[in-house]
């Protein structure tokens, strides 16, 4: 690591249904403008801007941040599929620590459609294609969504693996709720019990509906910036990336396990990596924020990062020890299962929530002496960003 890199302004605007929110570019906006006044500083004086999007035309990141002004900085817009908003961090982290740039504003947003995702591009090779062949000979291919096939595959082969009752996942996804319910900026605040959860439509065994995140839009933006700004502008302790690493996908990723397919070995590498920069590990992080689309995905992660050892993510789970009470707690946004899912914003709002916990700064679902933060951003295709935050 070089120079250090400090999140000295956070902002968000609450998720909501497609069809319910703003535009995009209004959202981006409001999002940036919140962060940049939680820094104290104005659009004049970002250098760089990164913004992360998956659905839209190209410079939408043009267009939503011109309306803070016209500065003539450069504006770079980011795809990484899921991984999006943590790619436009890294990218910012990247200007910041390598002495380019004082301080960056990264800004992530989506405008979703209903229903579950599909392809926009069908007369050209679909970037999945080798994820979707080990799927076919693994498992076939049926009418469920294709995610839900993908990440609902690997839970079942964790469950066959180590004989994980389907009511685990389940307990996921009224964690998720649970927490949500203390989130002003989530989707879904409801809480609901395990057996609501399971009552649901099942989508793909072993996952119902509530264990599948929904479509949402929405937006969330951060202020990177220097210690050389951190000095000038008189801010006393901030929080700051002690480690970050991207991973893509592996050569096991294209093996005989759906678990892999999904994911799994990115995120262990990047975590191995994150882990080696900093020299902490899962027994030093308070809080938690990774990558649930699929309930099924939040159980493998907890062993991807190394917060147990393989298959004992069950016993983690109703042990409590991933909640107010245990020995991390995980999402306390309530996550992308019931805080929401809009893809571009999703790795810069879970920033946005792990530095609100570093501060005492997230209200009735503040984790008690919060002082290191992990976040675990995955997208199929494939991309993993894993970044610890500390605060001194």
């Amino acid at each position: 690591m070089g120079r250090r890199v400090n999140v000295i302004g956070v902002g968000m605007v609450k998720f909501q249904k497609p069809g319910a929110s703003d535009s995009y570019d209004v959202m981006a906006r409001e999002a940036a403008r919140a962060a940049l006044a939680d820094a104290g500083v104005e659009y004049r004086d970002v250098q760089q801007a990164y913004a992360g999007y998956v659905y839209g035309e190209s410079t939408c990141g043009q267009r939503a941040l011109y309306e803070l002004g016209m500065t003539g900085i450069p504006i770079v817009n980011v795809n990484n599929n899921c991984a999006t908003g943590s790619t436009a961090l890294w990218l910012g982290r990247q200007a910041i620590e390598g002495g380019m740039a004082d301080c960056v504003l990264v800004v992530g947003f989506e405008q979703m459609e209903k229903g579950a995702l599909g392809t926009k591009w069908n007369d050209r090779p679909n970037p999945v294609e080798r994820h979707v062949g080990i799927m076919n000979e693994q498992q076939g291919f049926n009418e469920a969504p294709p995610t839900a096939q993908m990440f609902g595959g690997a839970g079942r082969e964790y469950r066959w693996k180590y004989g994980t009752r389907r009511e685990t996942f389940a307990k996921v996804a009224s964690k998720a709720r649970e927490h949500a319910s203390r989130n002003p900026y989530a989707l879904f605040r409801e809480r609901l019990s395990v057996e609501e959860v399971l009552a649901s439509p099942e989508i793909f065994d072993p996952l119902t509906r509530y264990q599948c995140c929904p479509p949402t839009c929405g937006a969330a933006a951060v202020v990177l910036a220097s210690d050389e700004v951190v000095r000038r502008r008189g801010i006393k302790s901030p929080v700051y990336i002690a480690g970050q690493a991207m991973t893509t996908d592996p050569g096991s990723s294209f093996g005989d396990s759906m678990i892999k397919m999904v994911g799994y070995d990115m995120a262990a590498a990047a975590a191995r990596q994150v882990y080696e920069q900093t020299g902490l590990g899962p027994r030093d992080v308070q809080v938690v924020e990774l990558h649930d689309c699929f309930t099924s995905n939040e159980i493998l992660t907890y062993e991807a990062l190394g917060l147990c050892g393989e298959g004992e993510a069950e016993k983690l789970v109703w042990d409590g020890d991933n909640t107010f009470g245990g020995r991390w707690v995980t999402n306390p946004s309530g996550g992308l299962l019931s805080k929401g899912h809009p893809l571009g914003a999703t790795g810069v709002a879970q920033c946005v929530e792990l530095v609100w916990q570093l501060r005492g700064q997230a209200e009735g679902r503040q984790v008690e002496g919060a002082r290191v933060a992990l976040q675990h951003n995955l997208g199929l295709g494939g991309a993993c960003v894993v970044t610890m935050y500390r605060r001194d």
